[in-house]
């Protein structure tokens, strides 16, 4: 695959391929990492993400390319210390990732490794998508409520030994949940924080999936904050909105699922159900019987 030249992710295909990975396909480009769809002599291909750094691109430019790229005005030079330190929470990411290596219903780490400019670790290729397009859909369709529900429920079970694990994800989200085979797997432990270690500012947000605590102690978020993001995610599948107004619409949810995911909504981390009791509530509504009594069927 080549990019055009003046592509920020121009570089960064350059750089993986000099390491020996034949690119696929860009996957994913932000600013603190790039995510393709790579293989190596004759395996299969694999979802190689690569942390180079935010603001890598415009510090590899000359002058004369620079102008030409001012429509990437966030990609500002950093300093070799700023770069040290985007490094470490890169190596970061992937020592959370392998403590969560053979956890159910989480993508796992298959390979790791680093150059002299970046390290990389790969994971297996899920072509089923993200959960993004079951909320467009919604879950006005029997099958689709049950199918959605199942992966939500997937997700809970995978968080539930996340935290088992002392991990909080800290971001979960429609894009952070992969499909495969119809079943749900969460990803991107880049925010992710360890229980028994601060991380990250005290103050972040707001974002829609956040919970309120963010904004004061982000740094020292619970499992309780993945509960009400998932939470959030089961409103927006089910109630097609965001939960606001006393969750006005919630009423659009199976009868088994109303106390918890109100109560996993709460604002404040103390008064929301553990993660296994949200897993079941959703397990439950998720069958073909509870399906046909929320339609009076």
């Amino acid at each position: 695959m080549r990019l055009h030249p003046l592509h920020p992710a121009a570089w960064v295909l350059d750089l993986v391929s000099d390491a020996g990975w034949h690119v696929h396909d860009l996957l994913a480009f932000t600013r603190a990492s790039t995510l393709v769809l790579a293989s190596r002599d004759d395996a299969p291909p694999v979802v190689l993400k690569a942390g180079f750094g935010s603001n890598h691109i415009l510090a590899e430019l000359d002058e004369d390319t620079r102008r030409a790229a001012y429509g990437f005005y966030w990609y500002a030079e950093m300093t070799e210390s700023e770069r040290a330190l985007t490094r470490e929470d890169f190596r970061h990411e992937i020592a959370v990732t392998r403590t969560a290596q053979g956890a159910e219903h989480v993508v796992p780490l298959l390979e790791e490794g680093s150059t002299d400019r970046f390290d990389w670790y790969t994971m297996p290729y899920c072509p089923g998508g993200n959960f993004r397009p079951f909320l467009a859909v919604g879950a006005r369709d029997r099958g689709e409520a049950a199918a959605g529900l199942c992966i939500l429920a997937d997700v809970a079970e995978g968080l539930r030994i996340l935290h088992e694990r002392g991990i909080v994800h800290r971001d979960v989200y429609q894009e952070n949940i992969l499909i495969s085979d119809g079943r749900g797997l969460i990803t991107d432990l880049g925010a992710a924080r360890r229980t028994a270690t601060p991380r990250g500012p005290a103050a972040r947000g707001p974002e829609v999936h956040w919970p309120p605590e963010y904004a004061t102690s982000y740094d020292r978020a619970t499992p309780a904050a993945d509960a009400f993001s998932l939470a959030v995610l089961a409103y927006r599948f089910l109630c097609a909105d965001i939960p606001r107004h006393g969750h006005s619409r919630l009423d659009a949810a199976p009868e088994s699922l109303l106390p918890v995911i109100s109560a996993a909504l709460a604002p404040a981390p103390e008064d929301r159900p553990a993660m296994s009791e949200l897993r079941d509530a959703l397990r439950q509504a998720a069958s073909p019987a509870a399906a046909l009594a929320q339609h009076g069927l």
